[in-house]
């Protein structure tokens, strides 16, 4: 059997038919009842003209529908590019135009954002729905439902499959190109570290656009022919809820999920969470003090931490249960399987015990190279060593801890920005001259959007006005939560501004 998504969705649902595949909304789809959808989608893509190598848009909340869609085009040959469903019509824009999508399938809510971002693009794609009907727009459950069954695979495993946007450190986001080999090999190795059981109820309450989510835990789920449960958008309580109710097994999360609830749902103890055995959190580490209160909240000691990115699949490294508390705050020492890892120093060497060096991973999950960017995708190597940027202490039993970012990536609440993203929107502020961004730590959300900021001389800058201008330009987990004005930044010699200084000036 080749290694493809569809092949893997197909080989499930031949050897349990009758399992559930898909929980949404109290309704159940088997894996018979998915692989017939997705080869009805594949033939309804087909008909408004998708074929091999095309690209398709899919900007969607955690419905069936996105994952019918995805596997249509999966069985095609086409690549699935998902689309942030916080993004403003700006950055939707750019990655159709970008990424050169022929067709974007949105949830009919999102409908008013992709038309004004096919207004903003140079090459808009054709627009259709899904959960749900819009204006003149084409229903493409409808369109799904009505077709016959695509009979073939016509995906190869090195076909590349999907295209995640991520950030660089030029600020315009990079497409990150994955195969179906890869891909599949993902899911395989995530479902074989926990292990995942066919048994499993995996929620997915986190945004399936992104990496993980989709990758590690949709599909590893997938893999094993457990049972997805998804919640179409995170809530405090729907999270708490739905675990109840449908008997979670498997929970992934940013720390802030977990720490949201303590805060937000006063009967947070009358909830029965006793149905999941493992817990994972990603997008930061947490503090001993932090994992011994959750551990204690949430009745459990089976807390994992994975560590990746999107350019390794997500694949790379994992703290166990056994080492939350001794090894709070580091990012781990195991791999997850087929994937190795080096420390290395500025001059090439291996890091060492209390020294500080980059990650680097090595691995067939790893992204075949950045789209259209191929001094990006060679920068990012050395070899067949991805470079994360990312740069980390080790102990002396090699454990690693992230001190720095290199690429000056912000995390906040599991979401990725990078800091130019934000200085160069704004710079188009008609009353800001200059610019920085940087991250604070924050307890929950790991990290808070801090912005230094030059006013000119005429113009009354105040934080609550600044965000409503960003508001239409900017993702809202994108918009600084603090204001600093500065007579001026300071810069070296050369033009780059010192943001050690900034972030000393506050305490960083």
């Amino acid at each position: 059997m080749k290694l493809t998504l569809g092949a893997m969705l197909s080989s499930s649902a031949r050897r349990d038919p009758a399992r559930a595949a898909i929980r949404f909304d109290e309704e159940t789809i088997s894996y018979a009842q998915f692989d017939a959808a997705a080869r009805r989608a594949a033939t309804a893509l087909a008909q408004a003209g998708i074929g091999h190598g095309d690209r398709i848009a899919l900007m969607c909340f955690n419905t069936p529908g996105f994952l019918i869609a995805a596997f249509g085009a999966w069985r095609l040959g086409a690549v699935v590019v998902p689309v942030n469903h916080k993004l403003a019509a700006p950055e939707v824009a750019y990655v159709f135009d970008h990424a050169k999508i022929t067709l974007a399938i949105c949830d009919a809510t999102l409908a008013p954002v992709m038309l004004r971002a096919c207004d903003e693009a140079k090459s808009p794609p054709r627009v259709m729905t899904t959960a749900g009907a819009f204006a003149q727009l084409p229903d493409f459950d409808a369109l799904a439902a009505a077709a016959s069954e695509h009979a073939g695979d016509d995906a190869n495993e090195n076909d590349i499959a999907q295209i995640l946007y991520t950030s660089g450190t030029t600020g315009k986001p990079k497409g990150c190109m994955h195969d179906h080999r890869a891909l599949s090999l993902v899911a395989g190795y995530t479902s074989a570290v926990l292990p995942m059981q066919r048994s499993d109820k995996t929620l997915i309450a986190m945004p399936i656009w992104h990496a993980s989510p989709l990758n590690n835990w949709t599909l590893g789920t997938l893999f094993i022919g457990g049972t997805v449960v998804l919640l179409r958008e995170y809530s405090p309580r729907g999270f708490l809820q739905t675990v109840q109710d449908e008997g979670i097994t498997i929970y992934f999360g940013a720390p802030v999920s977990f720490l949201a609830p303590l805060h937000a749902v006063p009967e947070f103890a009358q909830f029965d969470l006793s149905s999941v055995r493992c817990f994972v959190y990603g997008a930061g580490p947490i503090g001993a003090e932090t994992a011994r209160m959750l551990q204690q909240a949430y009745r459990s000691d089976a807390f994992y931490q994975v560590y990746g990115m999107t350019e390794t699949g997500p694949s790379g490294t994992i703290l166990y249960p056994d080492e939350q508390i001794e090894r709070a705050g580091s990012c781990g020492r195991s791999t997850l399987p087929g994937i190795d890892r080096r420390v290395v120093k500025a001059d090439g060497s291996e890091a060492g015990p209390g020294e500080v060096g980059e990650v680097w991973f090595r691995a067939v999950t790893i992204m075949r190279g950045y789209l259209d960017d191929p001094a990006a995708t060679v920068a990012a190597f050395e070899g067949e060593w991805y470079r994360t940027g990312d740069l980390a202490r080790l102990d002396e039993a090699g454990y690693a801890t992230i001190v720095d970012r290199a690429k000056d990536l912000i995390i906040t609440g599991g979401e990725n920005v990078y800091s130019k993203e934000v200085e160069d929107v704004l710079m188009t502020h008609p009353g800001i001259v200059d610019a920085a961004v940087v991250g604070r730590p924050h307890p929950e959300w790991g990290e808070t959007i801090v912005a230094f900021v030059t006013p000119k001389p005429s113009a009354s800058l105040e934080l609550d006005g600044l965000r409503e201008w960003l508001s239409t330009r900017l993702a809202r987990y994108k918009m600084p939560r603090e204001l600093h004005l500065r007579a001026a930044l300071p810069r070296t010699p050369s033009g780059k501004v010192q943001k050690h200084l900034l972030r000393a000036e506050m305490n960083i």
